[in-house]
C-alpha cells in the first residue's frame, strides 16, 4: 500500500513537470512525453494582484503558464483539463524573495575566496566575477522552507567579498539549472565588510572607499580595452581583468547593485553612495529603518526591509535586565512596524525573508507586519508586484493572470486574518503538496458499542493531524497518541471500562462505512471495534490571528531613537537674548561682566555690557552665570562606526565622513559637557591615514544632518609606535617598521602621486586622447594631490620631536604645510621649529607614561608651546576626557599659569583656527554662528556644570529638561518590560539590537565594531 501511494505521488508529480513545455537547448533522450499539462482549480477565492480579489473563481493552467482566471460563471474549464476542487481556500501569487541565501546547500567546496587564479583581479575581496547560476544547484532544505511560506522565485545571493558576484534569480523548482534559472544576472552584490583576514578592507570606511574606487577601474577598463581595440598601435594593452568585466553592467546602470549590508545606518550610507556613483541599487535597510524615514525618502530608493524582526529580549531573569537598553526594547516593539512607517512614507521597498530559516516565523512575521499597521495591499506588492517590476519581471511573475507563469500558493484560510498555514505550492505549474488529503473520509463522527454501553467518537482538525473526543454517553473518555497514516486510525483509552487496569490502545481500518479493527486491553486481552459512521466530517479552519498586545498609547518615533530622543528639531526662536551673564567672548572683546548676546536666525548679533533686549525676544536670565562659546575638539572618534583601516599603510582614499553614526550616546553626553563641535578622525594604525569629518553636535539629526560643511577637508596622519606596529600585529608584509621606514614611506608616496599627476597631464595634453588607454583614476593619489595643492590640511598624531621635526622638514621639501600636531606630547621641546613652519598643536595635559615614546611628556606642554608663539588647543582622543575639555584648560593655568581667558581659547577659538573655521565658530562674535553654552560657574572650575547648550540658535541641551526625559524614559522602560514579560513570543538574545556595553574608541583601534552588531555601540537609556 505505500509503495503504491508514494508510486502514485511521484507520478503525478512527474506528469506535472514533464507535461511543462520547456524550451531546451538540448534534445531530449528516450520517448517523448505526452501527458495532458492542463489543469483547472476551481472554488477558490483567487487574489490576483495586490488590488483585485476574485471569489468563487477558476484558474487554468496549461503547459507551467496560467491560460484562463476568473469566476466560475466566466470561465469554461477545458475538456483535457484535469480539475482539482479546493473550495473555499485562497490563492495568492508565488512571492518573489529578491535577497535570499542557498543556507548549508550553498555552502560548496570552493566557495571561500582563495588565492585569484587566471585572469581573476588580485583584490581578494573582488570576487565579481562569480556568479550563483554558473555553480547553481537546486537548494532543497531552503527552497523548501520558502515554498511553504508561499515563495515561488527568488535571487539567490552569493557570499563574502566586498564585491560577492552576480546574483541569480531561479524559480524554486527542482530541475536543471538551465531551465530555473530566470535571470544569471539579476544583481551584482557588494557589502561595506570584508571577509579575508589581513586583506584590504577590514573596516566599513574601507569597504565604502574600495566599492568607489572598484566601479571607477571598471569603467576605466571599458575605456581602456575599448581605446586599445582602436589603435593598440605604440601602446602597452591594458591588462585583463575578469573581475572588473564582470561589472559591466553594474557600473553601466543597466543593472542594479545589491547592498548587502546590515542596518539603517550603512543603508543610508549604501544609498549616498550609490547616489554619488551613479549606479541603480536596491538596499537592505535593515529592521530598524523606522529610525530615519525621512532620510530614507529623501533619496528616493529601492529598498529591502526583513520580515526577521528584532526578537523578544531576555529579561526573565533580572539580572538579564541591566544589559537591555531602553533602546533594546523600543527596537523590540518597533522593528515589526517599519514596513507600515515606510509605506506610509510613500518610500519603495520589498520584503525578504532573509535572516529567517522556517517557514513558520516568515509566516507569523509577515501577519506580524500586518497586524503593526502595514496594510493588505502594500504588504501584497512587495512581495509580489513590486520585486517583479524591479526584475522586469511583471509579465511572468507577481500576478495570477493569463500569460504569467502559474505561480501561486493555495491556503485554507485568508493569509492575513487567520493563522492558516500554505497548503499546495505551484511553481511554473508543478504543484507541491503540504496539506493531507482527507482520502478516506477519517473526519466525521461515529458510534460503537463495547461492554453494553454506547460511545461516540467524533474526529476533528486535519487529514495531517486529528484529534478526537470519546464519550461513553455524555461522560467524557481520556484519550491520546491518535495518529492516521495509510487508512489506519490509532489512538489510546485511558478508561478503567474499555482498557482495564492500565492503557488502551486503538487500532482500527478507516472504511467508507466507518472503522474496522480491534481494542486491545492491557491485560492483552482485545475485542473487535465496529464503529458506524453517523457523519462525515470536515476540516478545522484556521484559527483567527489575533497578534501580540500593544502598549495602551502609540509608541512615537525619536531621534536618535532611545532615551533623550526627540521628536522633532528644536525650536529655533527668530530672536534669543542671553542676559546678566559674565561672557567669555574669546574674542578681542575679552571677558564682559553682567553682558547680554542677542541672537537671530541662528546669528550672533550683538554682544556686551549695554546690548539692548529687542522686544519679542526668548530672554534667557544668565545672572551668576557665565557664557561661553561652545568648546570644540579637534581629535575625536566619538560618533563613529570604524575608526582605523589598518590593512595598508596608505589609506587616504576611507574617510570617517562615509560612517558616521549620529546615534552614539556619548554625542550627546559630550554635548551635555558644554562639547558644540568635533573633528572625527581616523586612528594611527598608519602613516597616511583616513579623510577626518567635522560635524557639529545637533543631537536628533542624521548623518548628513550633522555634517560641518564649511570645514576645510583635512586627513590624518600618524608617527610613531602604531605606524611601525610596535603593539599590535602587521599584516604580511607590512612596510614600514622603523621610524627610518615612516620617513621613506612618506617622501614615497608623495613622489607616487607626482607621476600621477604628469600621467594625467601627459594624456590630456594628447592629441590622439580618444584612441589612447587613459590613466587610471586613483582616489588614493588624488587626495594626496589636494594636500600638495594646499587643499587638504593635515592632522598629525604625535609623541616624539625628531619625528615632528622629520614631518615638517618633508612637508617644506614638497612645498605644503603640517596643520596641526594632534595629542602632541613633546612639542615643548621644538616649539620654536613649529612656529616658523606654521604648525598648530593640540595636546592633553596629563596624558603620560601609558608607552615608551610618551616618558617625556610634561604638563606644561601646553603653555610653553603657546609661550613660544604656537596656536594650542586641547583635544579628547577619548569619549570621557571630551565631556570635560573644560577643565583641560583650567590646567593650563595651574600648569604654567596660562592667562584664564587664553586658557579658554585653547578648547574654543583656537581648535577653530586649526580646523580653519574661525571665521564661523569659536568665540561669541557679531556675525558667527551662536553656539554657546551657559555654566553655573566659571568654566574653569571644577565644579563647573553646563546648564543649556546652543547650537546654530537652537537649545540642544538643558539640564532640567534632561532630567524630566530620564523620568520619561524610565517609566516608559517599565511599560515595555510589563509588555514583554507578558508577551506570548519566545525570548532570547535580540539579534540586530543585543544590548552591551559601548566601546570607546581610541587611536588604536584597529575594528570598531563586532561581526555580530553595530548597534551595540549605541544603545543608551
Amino acid at each position: 500500500m505505500k509503495n503504491t501511494i508514494f508510486g502514485y505521488w511521484f507520478l503525478f508529480a512527474a506528469t506535472l513537470l514533464s507535461a511543462q513545455t520547456l524550451h531546451h537547448t538540448r534534445q531530449p533522450v528516450g520517448l517523448q512525453d505526452h501527458q495532458p499539462g492542463a489543469y483547472a482549480v476551481t472554488g477558490v477565492t483567487v487574489q490576483v494582484d495586490p488590488q483585485t480579489e476574485i471569489k468563487d473563481a477558476v484558474i487554468v493552467v496549461r503547459d507551467g503558464v496560467i491560460e484562463a482566471v476568473g469566476a466560475a460563471t466566466d470561465v469554461a474549464i477545458p475538456a483535457d483539463a484535469r480539475v482539482i476542487d479546493r473550495k473555499g481556500a485562497f490563492v495568492y501569487p508565488g512571492f518573489i524573495d529578491l535577497m535570499a541565501d542557498l543556507g548549508k546547500d550553498g555552502k560548496k567546496p570552493g566557495a571561500k575566496a582563495g588565492e585569484a587564479k587566471g585572469t581573476a583581479g588580485h583584490q581578494p575581496e573582488n570576487r565579481a566575477r562569480k556568479r550563483v547560476a554558473d555553480t547553481y544547484t537546486y537548494p532543497a532544505k531552503r527552497a523548501k522552507a520558502l515554498r511553504k511560506a508561499g515563495f515561488t522565485a527568488a535571487v539567490f545571493m552569493p557570499s563574502g567579498g566586498i564585491f560577492s558576484g552576480t546574483a541569480s534569480l531561479a524559480l524554486l523548482q527542482e530541475g536543471r539549472t538551465n531551465d530555473v534559472v530566470l535571470q544569471s544576472d539579476a544583481a551584482g552584490v557588494v557589502g561595506f565588510r570584508g571577509t579575508v583576514p589581513q586583506a584590504y578592507p577590514d573596516s566599513a570606511m574601507g569597504g565604502i572607499a574600495m566599492i568607489r574606487q572598484v566601479v571607477a577601474d571598471a569603467r576605466w577598463y571599458q575605456q581602456a580595452h575599448s581605446a586599445y581595440q582602436k589603435q593598440p598601435q605604440g601602446q602597452t594593452p591594458p591588462s585583463v581583468n575578469a573581475d572588473l568585466a564582470a561589472l559591466a553592467p553594474f557600473v553601466s546602470g543597466d543593472k542594479p547593485f545589491l547592498f548587502n549590508v546590515r542596518n539603517h545606518h550603512e543603508a543610508l550610507r549604501a544609498l549616498k553612495l550609490a547616489k554619488e556613483l551613479e549606479i541603480e541599487s536596491w538596499v537592505f535597510a535593515g529592521d530598524d529603518a523606522y529610525r530615519r524615514v525621512a532620510s530614507f525618502k529623501n533619496y528616493q530608493p529601492k529598498l529591502i526591509l526583513p520580515l526577521d524582526f528584532a526578537t523578544k529580549p531576555e529579561i526573565n531573569d533580572p539580572a538579564a535586565e541591566a544589559v537591555v537598553s531602553l533602546r533594546d526594547l523600543r527596537h523590540w516593539y518597533l522593528s515589526p512596524a517599519a514596513p507600515a512607517a515606510l509605506a506610509e512614507q510613500d518610500v519603495a521597498f520589498v520584503l525578504t525573508s532573509f535572516g529567517l530559516k522556517k517557514s513558520k516565523d516568515i509566516l507569523a512575521n509577515l501577519r506580524l507586519s500586518h497586524h503593526r499597521g502595514l496594510a493588505k495591499e502594500a504588504l501584497l506588492a512587495a512581495l509580489t508586484t513590486r520585486p517583479a517590476a524591479w526584475l522586469n519581471q511583471s509579465d511572468s511573475l507577481g500576478v495570477i493572470k493569463p500569460g504569467a507563469l502559474a505561480n501561486f500558493f493555495i491556503t485554507a484560510g485568508d493569509l492575513f486574518t487567520t493563522e492558516t498555514e500554505i497548503a499546495e505550492s505551484w511553481v511554473r505549474g508543478q504543484r507541491e503538496r503540504y496539506d493531507a488529503e482527507d482520502t478516506q473520509g477519517v473526519l466525521g463522527d461515529y458510534s460503537f458499542t463495547a461492554a453494553k454501553k454506547k460511545y461516540t467518537l467524533a474526529i476533528s482538525g486535519t487529514p495531517g493531524k486529528i484529534k478526537g473526543k470519546l464519550k461513553r454517553g455524555k461522560k467524557d473518555v481520556k484519550t491520546s497518541a491518535w495518529s492516521h497514516q495509510q487508512g489506519r486510525l490509532v489512538f489510546h483509552i485511558n478508561d478503567a471500562g474499555l482498557a482495564g487496569e492500565g492503557v488502551a490502545r486503538v487500532s482500527a481500518r478507516i472504511e467508507a462505512d466507518g472503522l474496522h479493527g480491534w481494542v486491545i486491553k492491557s491485560d492483552g486481552s482485545r475485542f473487535a471495534l465496529d464503529a458506524k459512521r453517523d457523519k462525515a466530517g470536515s476540516e478545522d479552519k484556521p484559527k483567527a490571528y489575533k497578534g501580540p498586545k500593544s502598549l495602551s498609547e502609540p509608541l512615537a518615533v525619536v531621534y536618535p531613537d532611545g532615551a533623550y530622543g526627540r521628536t522633532a528639531d528644536p525650536e529655533q526662536p527668530a530672536v534669543v537674548a542671553v542676559t546678566n551673564a559674565t561672557i567669555w567672548t574669546s574674542g578681542p572683546a575679552g571677558m564682559i561682566e553682567n553682558g547680554t548676546m542677542v541672537v537671530k536666525a541662528g546669528k550672533i548679533v550683538a554682544v556686551g555690557a549695554d546690548v539692548a533686549v529687542p522686544e519679542g525676544a526668548t530672554v534667557i536670565d544668565g545672572q551668576g552665570k557665565h557664557l561661553t562659546a561652545g568648546l570644540i575638539d579637534e581629535h575625536s572618534h566619538a560618533g563613529l562606526d570604524a575608526v582605523n583601516e589598518w590593512t595598508t599603510t596608505n589609506s587616504a582614499e576611507v574617510g570617517t565622513h562615509e560612517v558616521i553614526n549620529p546615534d552614539d550616546i556619548s554625542l550627546y553626553y559630550q554635548l551635555a559637557g558644554g562639547l558644540t563641535m568635533a573633528n572625527q578622525l581616523h586612528g594611527s594604525a598608519n602613516p597616511i591615514g583616513g579623510q577626518n569629518s567635522v560635524i557639529k553636535l545637533r543631537w536628533g539629526a542624521d548623518a548628513e544632518g550633522m555634517k560641518f560643511a564649511k570645514s576645510m577637508p583635512g586627513i590624518k596622519f600618524a608617527l610613531g609606535e602604531n605606524v611601525k606596529r610596535s603593539n599590535f600585529p602587521a599584516p604580511d608584509g607590512y612596510y614600514p617598521l622603523t621610524r627610518l621606514g615612516v620617513e621613506q614611506f612618506f617622501r614615497d608616496q608623495f613622489d607616487a602621486a607626482r607621476d600621477y599627476r604628469n600621467q594625467w597631464e601627459a594624456y590630456e595634453k594628447a592629441t590622439d586622447k580618444a584612441q589612447r588607454v587613459p590613466p587610471r583614476r586613483d582616489y588614493r593619489w588624488e587626495t594626496l594631490l589636494q594636500i600638495l595643492d594646499g587643499k587638504r590640511q593635515i592632522h598629525c598624531h604625535s609623541y616624539r620631536q625628531d619625528e615632528i621635526l622629520m614631518l615638517m622638514r618633508i612637508a617644506e621639501d614638497y612645498g605644503f604645510k603640517i596643520d596641526v600636531f594632534t595629542h602632541i606630547l613633546e612639542g615643548y621641546k621644538v616649539a620654536p621649529e613649529m612656529a616658523a613652519h606654521g604648525a598648530m598643536a593640540n595636546t592633553f595635559t596629563d596624558w603620560w607614561a601609558f608607552k615608551m615614546e610618551v616618558v617625556d611628556a610634561i604638563p606644561y606642554n601646553a603653555a610653553l608651546m603657546h609661550q613660544a608663539g604656537v596656536v594650542v588647543g586641547f583635544n579628547s582622543d577619548d569619549d570621557e576626557l571630551a565631556r570635560r575639555l573644560n577643565t583641560e584648560a583650567a590646567k593650563a593655568v595651574k600648569y604654567g599659569g596660562v592667562d584664564p581667558h587664553e586658557a579658554l581659547k585653547m578648547v574654543t577659538l583656537n581648535p577653530a583656527k586649526q580646523l580653519r573655521i574661525d571665521e564661523h565658530v569659536g568665540s561669541l562674535e557679531v556675525g558667527k554662528d551662536a553656539d554657546f553654552v551657559l555654566w553655573n560657574h566659571s568654566p574653569l572650575s571644577m565644579y563647573a556644570v553646563a546648564q543649556q547648550t546652543w547650537i546654530d540658535g537652537r537649545k540642544y541641551f538643558d539640564r532640567s529638561e534632561a532630567d524630566a526625559q530620564r523620568d520619561q524614559a524610565a517609566a516608559q522602560r517599565r511599560a515595555l518590560l510589563q509588555l514583554v514579560l507578558s508577551s506570548d513570543a519566545k525570548g532570547g538574545a535580540s539579534d540586530r539590537a543585543k544590548g552591551k556595553p559601548r566601546r570607546m574608541m581610541h587611536c588604536e583601534d584597529l575594528d570598531a565594531f563586532s561581526a555580530e552588531t553595530l548597534d551595540s555601540l549605541h544603545a543608551h537609556d
